[in-house]
């Protein structure tokens, strides 16, 4: 099952690292943060993905054409360039890079990938620019279980401040940036049947437009995920995701399948 990664925004929000790289490329620990994506769908053993390139996109077309050698140990004969590795990158990701237009919406990059998942009949999809510790097996038992055409991925974020429980004017309880007690939202780690693209109309569709549309229609499922999630709109994020990796504790470092 192949796995798309929109890849493709400008990320304004975040202008301070990207008007240099996508927000893709922006590195968490040493590594973009895309790397982690990845990776997270790796450790599932899902590791084809199909990259919906736009904005910058050759930055990422760069890292991954030079990955291999870059992180391998090899030889070079200078006199004739020829390359020996003597000790391969560790992963065996198999990773399509497509340019969807600098200017295309969510929903018209994924309308363009149509031709290269002709033959999936379900596939995944998430944003490039957050991280989580997704169940991807869970996620997809549970698309594969309710016969629905979509299933998206509902996350309760901390929130960005500290809150008070009020009794007139006394404080009864302080809570330090507590997660939402409610108001689910899009966290992305999408599943889909491959009759959505029959919902996406040309470049300018939005892929969350277009997903109101399929969940009047009743083709909508979610699955919650209560563990850990985090995007990556601002510097603010950068620096907790960067600080959290540092701390060798980051949740969506998946090491064992979570549970």
């Amino acid at each position: 099952m192949k796995t798309v990664i929109l890849c493709g925004g400008m990320g304004t929000r975040l202008s301070e690292e990207t008007a240099l790289r996508p927000k893709p490329m922006v590195e968490i620990g040493g590594r973009p943060i895309l790397w982690h994506i990845l990776q997270l769908y790796s450790h599932y053993g899902f590791k084809e993905f199909v990259l919906a390139l736009g904005y910058k996109g050759d930055a990422i077309k760069q890292y991954f054409l030079h990955y291999h050698l870059l992180n391998s140990d090899f030889c070079v004969e200078l006199e004739t360039g020829k390359t020996d590795v003597h000790h391969r990158a560790p992963f065996d990701w198999k990773v399509h890079l497509i340019g969807t237009g600098e200017r295309s919406m969510t929903g018209g990059r994924l309308r363009r990938l149509q031709p290269l998942l002709k033959d999936e009949q379900t596939f995944m999809l998430t944003y490039g620019d957050g991280v989580a510790n997704v169940n991807i097996p869970k996620l997809i038992a549970f698309h594969k279980a309710h016969g629905k055409l979509a299933t998206v991925t509902a996350v309760r974020p901390t929130a960005r401040f500290g809150g008070l429980d009020i009794d007139g004017d006394r404080v009864v309880a302080f809570r330090e940036k507590p997660q939402l007690g409610e108001g689910w939202i899009n966290g992305g780690f999408f599943v889909f049947n491959r009759g959505i693209f029959d919902y996406l109309d040309d470049d300018a569709t939005v892929l969350e437009h277009m997903m109101e549309r399929v969940a009047r229609e009743g083709q909508l499922m979610t699955y919650r995920h209560e563990g850990y999630w985090q995007c990556m709109d601002t510097v603010r994020e950068r620096n907790l995701l960067e600080e959290l990796w540092s701390s060798g504790e980051a949740p969506w470092c998946v090491t064992e399948p979570s549970r």
